[in-house]
């Protein structure tokens, strides 16, 4: 964060004059293109600074085109002669930050529910309008695009007014590229969108919804101020960990950090207290003031769940202790990751991770990567099964090497409720996938003439992998996908061990479908084939259930050939030679150990092919 201390400070704005909005929307649809032109019309940003997607401040959101983190920040906008302030917070699309959403929507009293006018709702414009209307907030429709050659802002316009229940003309058209409209729809921001409530003389309450770790400063905590005031060098109080910090800084993002006199009810902003401690600042707590603290905490905000796991491990073992203080610092601004140390009999000491879906996996593994210079492999992806066994002993099992042993009466697996957008033309291939891949249809509603919702119950399991891949070949890159949890059920589900030379490496287990654990042996073992190297004897791969194999492959031997030095002479000299080497083969098989080299495992658990890194879901 650089220093802004020559900035003038700003003092605090009445209530009755801040409008706090998010921007929502499905993924690509011109979030952070609007956004760019709010703050150039607003001023706030020097045309010669402006660049593409301002606020995604990450180079990976750059590269990839996607927002991966809200940002808040400060915009003032005048109406009628009165200068008002608009908190902006711009957020992520893709369902996998859906946590990122509702933090943000936590933090405002409105919304603008932006819709492309070339492609219409999508799925995740039905999630995050579902979020919004159950925070309460006023929702704002907002058609963007308009000045491509294939808006249909008429038709959509229809489409979204009979969503959200308004009349088609009441839908704002906008130019996130050109900027037209964009002047139109911050009047009707700071019409409609509510002023924050909140009590300035009770005791100080405000949310941490966001917050990052600077090397220099320490932890900056990004927060809503509900009631009362918070000011420099007061002594502050975090309700939850009940750790008190002086706070040595506060100010406003607008677009880059400028220090303030306070910060007062309904405003939005930053804080530095110095603290390295990442511990001490929670996603989702209250900071009251020591002297005076709020006797209750603010409510609203869920922890989110993570709902795939996969193992973490430095591909050199000694960089245990940096990969461990990597995810410590992360961990500040991705709420959503949870890791626990684990130790594997392959690949060493590493840390069990809990993700929010593979592109989620995706983005945080390559962060560790960029940004503290880690290798690291990744074990292949999986979910969070419960197994009861037939003494009703029971197990969570995160990782397939905690698969119980003995006999099992019932294995659960978790379930989802998926809904998907699709041009009527699919919805055969579509349902057809649904099928393949466990699920049950629970209904089906046409939004218009040729737009269908399909809503399912599926295996979280048959989702994380390369289901979204299969859905968008078999619709031509035209169906979009959303899903939440709702529980468990009872499957047929078995654990899949990869034996080398009848040794189990449980990196390469599995916990898969009966009908699919013999097509997963299959694959695995003849990757394997491919990866290892040839040893001085024959290496068998197997995959087996319990002690049944049901897939075998073979690593054949080198043969050093012991006949070289014969030239003539009697065959019996000849076969005495092959004898030997025969004998010493099978006492090196005996003894004999496979080691894997680190490019097989990185190669066998790469999940690159399957992993859904492309936005769009």
């Amino acid at each position: 964060m650089p220093p802004t201390t020559s900035a003038p400070r700003p003092a605090a704005t009445p209530p009755e004059l801040i409008r706090n909005f998010s921007i929502i929307a499905h993924i690509d649809h011109g979030k952070s293109t609007l956004a760019d032109r709010m703050l150039q019309l607003t001023g706030v940003l020097d045309g010669r600074l402006m660049r593409a997607q301002y606020l995604d401040r990450m180079d990976i959101e750059r590269e990839r085109g996607i927002t991966i983190k809200s940002q808040a920040v400060r915009i003032p906008w005048t109406v009628g002669g009165l200068s008002h302030i608009l908190n902006l917070i711009d957020t992520p699309g893709h369902v996998d930050f859906s946590y990122e959403v509702s933090r943000s929507l936590a933090a405002c009293e409105g919304a603008v529910l932006l819709v492309d006018a070339a492609q219409g709702i999508e799925a995740q414009t039905l999630a995050n309008l579902y979020m919004a209307l159950e925070h309460d907030l006023t929702v704002i429709p907002v058609l963007n695009k308009i000045d491509l050659p294939a808006a249909q802002p008429e038709r959509y316009a229809e489409e979204l007014a009979h969503l959200i229940g308004c009349d088609p003309a009441d839908c704002l058209r906008v130019s996130g590229k050109t900027g037209e409209g964009v002047a139109a729809l911050l009047d009707q921001i700071v019409a409609q969108v509510p002023a924050p409530v909140g009590d300035p003389a009770a005791p100080t309450r405000a949310m941490i919804f966001d917050s990052v770790y600077d090397t220099y400063r320490g932890v900056i905590t990004y927060v809503r101020v509900v009631d009362g005031h918070l000011s420099p060098r007061e002594r502050i109080l975090m309700l939850s960990t009940r750790a008190s910090h002086e706070l040595l800084e506060i100010g406003v993002i607008s677009p880059e950090p400028v220090p303030s006199d306070g910060l007062g009810a309904g405003e939005v902003g930053y804080l530095i207290t110095g603290v390295k401690d990442v511990r001490q600042s929670k996603v989702g707590d209250t900071v009251t003031n020591l002297a005076r603290p709020a006797s209750a905490p603010l409510a609203g905000y869920r922890d989110p769940k993570p709902m795939v796991f996969s193992g973490l491990y430095p591909v050199d073992g000694s960089d245990y202790p940096e990969l461990r203080d990597a995810l410590d610092k992360l961990k500040l601004n991705e709420a959503a990751l949870v890791y626990e140390p684990e130790t594997s009999a392959a690949l060493g000491f590493g840390f069990r991770c809990g993700f929010l879906g593979l592109l989620h996996l995706e983005i945080v593994r390559e962060r560790l990567e960029r940004e503290f210079a880690l290798d690291l492999i990744s074990t292949a992806p999986n979910v969070v099964y419960r197994v009861v066994m037939e003494d009703g002993d029971e197990h969570v099992v995160t990782n397939p090497s905690e698969f119980p042993t003995g006999k099992v009466a019932e294995v659960f697996e978790p379930v989802v409720r998926a809904t998907v957008l699709t041009p009527n033309d699919y919805v055969g291939s579509v349902m057809e996938l649904c099928q393949t891949r466990r699920g049950m249809l629970r209904g089906m509603d046409y939004l218009s003439t040729d737009r269908v919702e399909l809503r399912y119950t599926l295996p979280l399991a048959e989702i994380v992998f390369d289901f979204f891949d299969a859905l968008k070949s078999r619709t031509r890159g035209y169906a979009s996908l959303d899903y939440e949890p709702t529980g468990e059920q009872a499957a047929d589900l078995v654990k899949v061990d990869i034996l080398l030379h009848g040794d189990p490496v449980d990196a390469f287990s599995a916990i898969v479908h009966k009908d699919k654990a013999y097509a997963y042996g299959v694959s695995m073992t003849a990757k394997l084939r491919e990866l290892i190297p040839r040893q001085q004897f024959e290496v068998p791969i197997q995959a087996a259930i319990g002690s049944r194999v049901i897939a075998r492959e073979t690593v054949r031997a080198m043969r050093k050939d012991v006949l070289a030095k014969c030239y003539g002479g009697d065959i019996t000299r000849k076969r005495k030679l092959l004898e030997k080497q025969k004998e010493g083969k099978k006492r090196m098989k005996m003894v004999g150990r496979v080691e894997v080299p680190q490019e097989a495992f990185i190669a066998a658990l790469s999940t690159s092919e399957a992993a859904p890194g492309k936005p769009g879901r």
